[in-house]
């Protein structure tokens, strides 16, 4: 059995942050770019750059850069941003509705095709033209969607239990707004975006602002 290279997180995160970087300078009209001046638009140094770089392989020459286009191309094929990832939004309350309507899901190349719920007065409704169904169809919906991710927006309480839904379905990637440590099989792969959380560093760092 081949083993998967393990590449760190921080890695990934900031391959994300290159992508999008490089997206904007040869939308600019940039055709090639060094490691300095990709840090630079990313706020990160040279050498972190070229050593997040070297886990996927060899770009670009010393003294000459990168061609910005082809090095986009190439972390947008390591991101799996190649082709379209279906989402499915499960729990449609204020913030599961609000993310059904983000236009920045389709422009990432990230297709919302369908919206759950196990609230009675949400099944049947109509949320950016799609109609809520309920938590129990996702499975067989899946086989017929191909869902790569599910975005969990569901209370604290109830979130165990969607994810647990979820897994079931055969779905293999959660993004989980809930403020919980979940728990899930090894081949499913888990980001938490906990808000509340990062709003209390960053009442932290306001607090020391404040200080000086």
């Amino acid at each position: 059995m081949v083993q998967k290279r393990q590449i760190p997180a921080p890695s990934v995160e900031r391959l994300c942050r290159y992508e999008r970087c490089l997206a904007r300078a040869v939308h600019a009209g940039m055709s090639r770019i060094s490691s300095q001046e990709l840090a630079a638009l990313c706020g990160v140094t040279p050498e972190q750059v070229r050593k997040d770089l070297s886990h996927f392989g060899s770009f670009g020459r010393r003294g000459v850069g990168y061609d910005a286009s082809s090095l986009c191309e190439h972390l947008r094929r390591i991101l799996g941003l190649e082709r379209k990832r279906r989402i499915a939004i499960v729990g449609v309350g204020n913030l599961g509705t609000a993310l059904a309507g983000y236009a920045g899901f389709e422009a990432r190349g990230f297709e919302v095709v369908g919206l759950y719920d196990n609230n009675p007065a949400r099944i049947g409704h109509l949320v950016q033209g799609m109609r809520v169904r309920h938590i129990d169809e996702l499975a067989s919906d899946n086989q017929r969607e191909k869902i790569d991710i599910a975005v969990l927006a569901v209370p604290e309480s109830a979130a165990q239990a969607a994810a647990s839904r979820v897994v079931a379905a055969g779905i293999r990637g959660i993004l989980n707004f809930a403020p919980t440590r979940l728990k899930v099989p090894e081949h499913v792969v888990v980001r938490d975006v906990d808000m509340t959380a990062e709003l209390e560093c960053l009442s932290f760092w306001v607090g020391q602002a404040e200080e000086v």
